[in-house]
């Protein structure tokens, strides 16, 4: 008797332990099942939406790529710039036609996206108005063109003259300018006498002068001329001598000497020296300066 009893009293915590042990597991289970729901329901929910917003987002697109056509076209009819808008379309239109598992992220960038489109055609809706404003005006001074088409002649006309006036003061402007012009006699001795000379004491003419400062003057080559020309206005000339011809005023024109230089705006200093061989007749007679065809200077000498 005593055994027995022993035996049912052992087995009594060994039951419970189990029926614990049990308890355990099913409220784990019950613990996972629950948590596991509300996960897959937090994601079916994010899911849905993702979904949602996808959805949204094609269907803007959808209308945005409407309303892209419809600027293409009314700024294209008024003769806007729709090169901008093309190129959207044929993004819009590409990204309709992708085929992806879209993700949070990607909708996010294709939102972004959407709002960029908006913006452009915001900006694309003040051009429009302004293209508008500008063909109404244009529609509206239609009854008179013809009279706007004269005034607008002439004024081209005007615009016209007053730019050859312009280049035409330009080009006087760069014209160079001869200073401090000498004109003095070289002895067979090599001593320089001042005008007026006798015959004896010109073995060689010498004229020098520095060309003027002149910033509009562009830095290029230039032929620089000088003229003896006698009371006659006949200009001494000799070919031997390095003399030759050039066109003034459209007219063939001789000059006595000539030398062919780098303008460089620095005032640089020239000097012709020419000795004519034979005595000048007594008179006055004046040295002109050219540079191309035009004059830059002038001086005189009398010769006794």
């Amino acid at each position: 008797m005593t055994t027995s009893g022993q035996s049912n009293t052992s087995a009594q915590p060994k039951n419970s332990k189990t029926v614990i042990i049990l308890s355990i597991i099913i409220a784990i289970l019950c613990i996972k099942i629950v948590w596991d729901y509300r996960e897959k329901s937090k994601v079916e929910q994010e899911l849905t939406q993702s979904n949602t917003e996808l959805g949204e987002t094609k269907t803007r697109l959808e209308e945005i790529s409407a309303e892209l056509d419809k600027k293409i076209a009314e700024i294209g009819e008024l003769g806007g710039d729709i090169e901008e808008l093309k190129k959207a379309k044929e993004e819009v239109e590409n990204t309709l036609k992708k085929n992806q598992a879209w993700s949070a992220k990607n909708i996010r960038e294709l939102k972004d996206r959407v709002q960029g489109y908006e913006k452009l055609l915001k900006l694309k809706d003040q051009e429009l108005e302004e293209l508008r404003t500008l063909n109404d005006a244009l529609y509206s001074e239609n009854t008179d063109l013809k009279t706007k088409q004269n005034r607008l002649s002439d004024s081209i006309n005007r615009i016209a003259k007053r730019r050859d006036e312009l280049a035409g003061k330009v080009a006087i402007a760069s014209q160079l300018k001869a200073e401090n012009v000498k004109v003095v006699s070289v002895t067979s001795g090599n001593r320089e006498k001042e005008s007026p000379f006798r015959n004896r004491q010109i073995a060689k003419l010498k004229v020098s002068f520095n060309l003027a400062d002149n910033k509009v003057a562009p830095i290029q080559g230039k032929k620089i001329m000088i003229r003896i020309v006698d009371e006659a206005g006949q200009v001494i000339f000799d070919l031997s001598k390095g003399s030759g011809t050039f066109i003034k005023d459209g007219k063939e024109e001789w000059y006595t000497l000539a030398q062919e230089i780098l303008f460089d705006n620095t005032r640089q200093q020239l000097t012709f020296t020419y000795e004519k061989g034979s005595d000048y007749p007594s008179g006055n007679y004046r040295v002109e300066l050219f540079a191309d065809n035009y004059k830059i200077g002038e001086s005189q000498f009398a010769v006794k």
